[in-house]
This record gives structure tokens, sequence and C-alpha cells, in this order.
């Protein structure tokens, strides 16, 4: 066989491997679109079906959020409340020092949330990072006889052990039931209120950025006329890891 056969073959097999694994990846998203639709129209559906009391609380990436706001531009109203984990305001972020992770993961999803004009309530790492599990914590739950804190227990050295490393601390931040207690009991924080955009684009891709309307500008701004939105600025921390506490210790 002749070099340039060979290496038309080589090629071939190539263009083969290409074609094959580019139809998996399709495949794989034609299958995730479609459990992405089931979910989307149930999220616009419930909230259609009893407006004013469906209270959504996202706790990962906005993309589903604001793919149900372009679905139904209704939704907005429809909601109650939008609670989000996300967001690093006025600190730095923890994927780089401009962004938070569940915003990094989708920028332009979190842009259309935060500016639908729904209730929102955004509960930054800035937050977060004032509710600490500690050891002695962690102490308590394996001494106890609740199903789901030993279950935690047997699950947080790798959350322990990433704190340790990226953090030089021995305990953990607790971002999830900090959003959730959000929901749930809004009074254990305390918020301030302004628009909110997301860099999109180059290095602070997914760096959210608050605009308390105190100041009137002269020109027109990427702010402009956006809505008012809330976030939470401080919380009462000692309580919240207490309800925590508590309710996996009882369980």
């Amino acid at each position: 066989m002749s070099r340039l056969l060979k290496e038309q073959n080589f090629a071939l097999q190539i263009l083969s491997m290409v074609l094959m694994d580019l139809e998996t990846k399709i495949l794989t998203h034609l299958r995730e679109s479609q459990l992405n639709s089931q979910q989307l129209l149930f999220l616009v559906e419930q909230a259609k079906l009893h407006p004013g009391k469906v209270t959504v609380v996202a706790l990962g990436p906005l993309t589903n959020i604001a793919l149900a706001i372009e679905l139904d531009p209704e939704f907005c109203k429809n909601v109650r409340q939008i609670v989000l984990l996300g967001g690093a305001f006025s600190v730095n972020g923890n994927v780089n020092p401009a962004s938070e992770a569940n915003i990094f993961g989708d920028p332009e999803a979190a842009d259309i949330v935060f500016t639908c004009g729904a209730d929102i309530l955004a509960v930054g790492i800035n937050v977060t990072h004032q509710v600490v599990l500690t050891d002695a914590d962690r102490n308590k739950l394996i001494q106890s006889n609740g199903k789901f804190a030993q279950y935690l227990c047997k699950i947080l050295e790798v959350y322990f052990s990433y704190h340790q490393e990226a953090y030089s601390m021995r305990g953990v931040y607790l971002h999830d039931p900090t959003a959730l207690l959000a929901a749930v009991n809004p009074s254990l924080l305390t918020y301030t209120e302004g628009a909110v955009r997301v860099q999109t684009t180059g290095i602070t891709r997914g760096l959210t950025l608050l605009y308390n309307k105190q100041k009137r500008f002269g020109e027109v701004t990427e702010w402009t006329d956006k809505p008012t939105v809330k976030v939470a600025v401080t919380v009462d921390a000692p309580t919240v890891v207490k309800l925590l506490m508590e309710r996996l210790m009882e369980s």
C-alpha cells in the first residue's frame, strides 16, 4: 500500500471516530433535552396552576429557570419567589477571584433570571461563608443517633478535606442549608436591594454586580430600568447551624 493510501485510510479512521463521538454527544443532548423539557413543563405548569404560591429554591446553575422564563414569560409573575444560591457580592468567588460556582456554570442564564422581574432573593457566598459546620459540630453528629447525621458524617470527610486544602480551615461552609433556610425563614438573614447584572464574557465571566440605585447616573447603563432584587448581606449563623444540627440529630 502506498504512503498516500495509508494516510487516506488513517484520515478516514480519524473522521469515523470523530463522527461516532459526535453522534454519541448528539444523542445524549437529545435525551437530556427531552428530560429538561419535562422538568420545564412541570415547573411552568405548577406556577400557572398555583399563582403566587410556588417558591423555587435554586441550588445550582440557573439554566432551567432561565429556560422556564423563555418558555412562559408569565412564569415570573406566577411564581411567588425565586430563592437562589449564587453570586459573590463584594467578595472573591470560589471558582476564580471573580465568580461563584453556580453563576459561573451558566452566566447567561443567571443574567436572564436576575433581570426577569420575579421576586428574587439571592444568597451568595458572601453570606454562606459566614455559616460554618466545625469539627466539633461533626463530632456531635457522629455521637448522635440520627440516621441522617450518621450518613452525613460518612460522606463529609471529602468536603472537610477540600476546605482544609482550599481555605486552610477545619470546617465546611453550609451553602445549600443556608439558602434553604432563607426560603423557610427569611428573618434569619438581612438584605440589601438593587439591580444585579452578570458578566458573561472575559476574565470576569460569572461576576455578579449589584447596583444599589443610590446614585442616579447621567447616562444609560446596563443596569438602567432593570428590576430590583434582594441580595442577602448577613445571616444569623449560630441559629442556622443549630437548626441544621437539631434536624439531623433528631432524624
